[in-house]
């Protein structure tokens, strides 16, 4: 490894929910962070702003230029209407990011952020041919089904052996942490439909299946993600291998729903045989009621697309297989970090209560 004064990384997707605590973390180490993201105004403090779009090749050559980092690691990706397109985009944005790195060399690590749908399959086809027994371990076949984590792997696994870095790839579960405007983010989400459940006089309804409500699962710690991806950059037991990343504790959301629920000082109900979802309950009602409360309360967000994403947490909550993970290898392989679910969701909730998010 190079010296502290000029030990320098790359985070691609610095402003969402994974980028930020990475980024954190890379400068509790001594990092110089370079923060990629299409609007860079919510970057963490300390972040050097690159403002790119990586679907444009010129622009994100010019805007990697001369950064020259040693560990590059990306969290960003790109939701589209099919999977076919899903594959077309996330693999160009790689391609044109390795492209802009490649003139001026230097990488020595990238680490690549997927998720359990490597497992699962993609959102058109979402955990109907699984096949892998749980907990998934990382030694799992590919699914047949399309799948832009398996190309964007492909991409990783081709620049890596054209420009000579090593590489890893993180398979976390449903992220907790903080951050707007965020597709995968259930803590705020949870906690957003609960607070217009205590404006309306609702019940905290689980909107997931009966499965989800009664099997065991797990869920991935943002900060605990962060930990994990600098440590793979920066040993050799973790160069060119998958892991999985998970708090390392697993529960039944039958179990920590009523915890949540007297948070908010909410009734709660269990599921019903068909979901009753989030985006059903709450696509029409939750913006004008959101906009009410930001104005009463003085939050600092009266948008409420821009804090819940209910198709995301619908998705999670509402499979009919059981989900978990095995933390064995990252285990073996030298990573013993871990954290405990509820506190994580319940310290994540005050975090976003103390910038004024939620009341």
């Amino acid at each position: 490894m190079s010296s502290a004064q000029t030990r320098r990384a790359l985070v691609v997707g610095a402003t969402g929910i994974a980028g930020q605590t990475v980024s954190h973390e890379l400068m509790r180490h001594g990092w110089e962070v370079h923060g990629l993201a299409r609007r860079t105004d919510r970057l963490p403090s300390g972040v050097r702003a690159v403002p790119a779009d990586l679907l444009d090749a010129d622009a994100t050559r010019a805007a990697v230029a001369g950064i020259r980092p040693e560990i590059v690691i990306v969290t960003a990706w790109i939701r589209k209407d099919s999977e076919a397109e899903n594959i077309e985009v996330n693999s160009l944005t790689l391609r044109n990011l390795f492209a802009g790195l490649e003139p001026d060399g230097g990488v020595r690590h990238v680490a690549l952020l997927t998720g359990l749908k490597h497992y699962l399959g993609p959102f058109e086809d979402y955990a109907t041919g699984v096949k892998a027994e749980t907990p998934f371990h990382e030694d799992e076949p590919r699914l047949p089904s399309p799948n832009f984590y398996y190309a964007q792997e492909d991409e990783l696994f081709a620049a890596a052996e054209r420009m000579g870095f090593t590489w890893s790839v993180h398979r976390s579960h449903t992220i907790l942490g903080f951050a707007v405007d965020n597709a995968m983010n259930m803590v705020l989400t949870l906690s957003v439909y609960a607070t217009i459940c205590r404006e309306l006089g609702l019940p905290f309804v689980f909107p997931g299946s009966v499965q989800q409500w009664n099997f065991i699962t797990d869920l991935t710690d943002a900060d605990l993600l962060g930990e994990q991806l600098v440590w793979a950059s920066t040993h050799p037991a973790a160069e060119n291998e998958a892991f999985n990343i998970a708090n390392g504790d697993v529960f039944r959301w039958r179990w920590l729903w009523p915890q949540i629920a007297d948070h908010f000082g909410l009734a709660w109900e269990g599921p019903t045989e068909t979901p009753r979802t989030l985006e059903a309950a709450m696509t029409d009602v939750a913006p004008d009621v959101w906009r009410r409360i930001a104005a009463r309360e003085g939050l600092a967000e009266a948008d409420v697309t821009k804090l819940a994403s209910w198709w995301h947490s619908d998705s999670d909550l509402g499979r009919e297989i059981e989900c978990l993970t095995d933390m064995n290898k990252s285990k073996e392989a030298g990573f013993l970090g871990f954290r405990a679910t509820p506190r994580s969701f319940f310290e994540n909730i005050a975090r976003y209560r103390e910038a004024r998010l939620i009341p």
